[in-house]
């Protein structure tokens, strides 16, 4: 990669809120896809996001990250069931109710 002598990892020293702006962006990009196959890439990148994000807050401090973690992952749920993915949908949504 032509990167990979500026940035370790395209997310590894991101902040949370940084990490969940990006997927943020990718799940924005994922909505306007007209390619079935390029809006689950980005949703896969979505989801990596949130993970990243999801695990990076675990203090009390980091609670406004965490309900943005869990709004997004409730839109990638309705997007990923609009687009006849139900389980991966239910799968979004659960995540989300654990975050509250």
């Amino acid at each position: 990669m032509v990167f990979g002598n500026i940035v370790k990892s395209p997310r590894s020293d991101l902040s949370p809120l940084q990490t969940l702006e990006l997927a943020k962006i990718y799940l924005e990009n994922a909505c306007k896809a007209r390619d079935p196959e390029i809006t689950m890439v980005l949703c896969h990148d979505t989801e990596v996001s949130l993970s990243q994000a999801k695990r990076a807050t675990r203090g009390a401090e980091d609670q406004d990250v965490r309900k943005g973690v869990g709004a997004v992952y409730v839109s990638l749920g309705k997007l990923l069931y609009s687009r006849g993915h139900q389980y991966e949908a239910q799968a979004s949504f659960k995540k989300a109710e654990k975050l509250g």
